[in-house]
């Protein structure tokens, strides 16, 4: 889990006011007034979703959409189950906790985008870090509700790391970066899009960066998906299938050139600088939307076999109080848009 930095807090707490106020009218006779939240702050990877709303793409399929920030991301998945929002992007791991947790809470997947989740040990390399091994003997500083953070007992355990020889410090969300970058601790759980960018922005060199992506060490999990509030679903399919139409052509142009859908975040976020956003939004498409399994594939689905992988890898680090869920249980895929339109090219 994410959660916002303090510097943030005095314009985060009005700007969903100044969204509602600027961005959305009164829907027009037959539009669909849908409510997004996304993850977290307007950062680069939330050009994904607000380069389609600037172009119109909603709106060409009847719907009213108004995208607020998140202060974490495990809000979206609350905010879609309580039916305060009706659409959200949230992680499907803690969805599927969320599910088992409260059985037949409302909230389903239904379009994967991070195929390969962001969640990442990061460590300096001039304090020993290189391969997960490296890690015993080390301090690694974790805030306890972060995302990469829970599945830190999946990592140990698929790369043969004894936790006993880690020292885990507790650190919070605003001092987790400027004490690796001080040299205080030796590595950080963080998303590797988020944390490698602002190290590098608080002047460690790139050449002293170890970004161990997870999923690059053994770790099946897929990351942060579309959710949608099940009654809304039932209610307006063609809404929601509309939302993937619109979100899928906007999703194609951001790859193609990720540099001008950027700007959609930068006129919202008036503490963003352009090339550091443009680059936590480029590293995003490369290393968690663009993945081998998407190029054959294509975008939004899930593979089931590796879908039972990665549950049975959950288990490692969560008694399931039910029995372990089916990718039915918490992905709908039919309202997926054609494999043609979804195909990578």
């Amino acid at each position: 889990m994410r959660t916002m930095k303090a510097h943030h807090t005095r314009w985060w707490a009005w700007m969903p006011l100044l969204i509602a106020a600027t961005l959305t009218t009164r829907a027009a006779a037959g539009e669909t007034i849908v409510n997004f939240s996304l993850d977290y702050g307007f950062e680069g990877p939330a050009a994904l979703f607000l380069h389609p709303l600037d172009k119109g793409y909603f709106k060409s399929e009847g719907l009213n959409v108004t995208i607020n920030p998140a202060s974490n991301s495990i809000e979206p998945i609350e905010r879609v189950a309580s039916g305060e929002y009706d659409i959200g992007f949230g992680d499907i791991n803690t969805l599927i906790k969320h599910r088992d947790a409260k059985p037949g809470a409302p909230v389903k997947a239904v379009f994967m985008l991070y195929n390969r989740p962001p969640f990442a040990v990061i460590g300096r390399k001039s304090r020993g870090i290189v391969v997960p091994k490296d890690l015993e003997g080390k301090t690694l500083g974790a805030p306890a509700s972060d995302g990469a953070f829970a599945q830190w007992p999946i990592f140990v355990q698929v790369n043969g790391i004894d936790p006993s020889k880690v020292k885990v410090e507790n650190v919070s969300f605003p001092v987790r970066e400027p004490m690796l970058a001080a040299g205080q601790i030796d590595a950080i759980t963080g998303y590797s899009f988020t944390t490698f960018v602002d190290l590098k922005d608080k002047g460690v060199p790139v050449s002293d960066i170890s970004v161990l992506l997870m999923a690059d060490y053994g770790v099946e999990l897929y990351g942060n998906a579309i959710i949608v509030n099940s009654k809304f679903a039932a209610e307006h399919p063609d809404a929601v299938r509309g939302f993937l139409n619109a979100f899928m052509r906007g999703l194609r142009e951001t790859v193609r050139n990720p540099a001008s859908a950027i700007d959609s975040v930068l006129r919202r976020n008036p503490d963003a600088r352009k090339n550091v956003e443009l680059e936590r939004l480029t590293m995003a498409i490369r290393e968690n939307i663009v993945t081998p399994e998407v190029k054959a594939n294509g975008y939004g689905a899930i593979d089931e076999q590796r879908f039972e992988r990665a549950i049975d890898q959950i288990a490692m680090a969560y008694k399931f109080k039910a029995a372990k869920p089916k990718l039915d249980d918490v992905f709908d895929s039919s309202f997926l848009p054609t494999l043609k339109e979804r195909k990578f090219n």
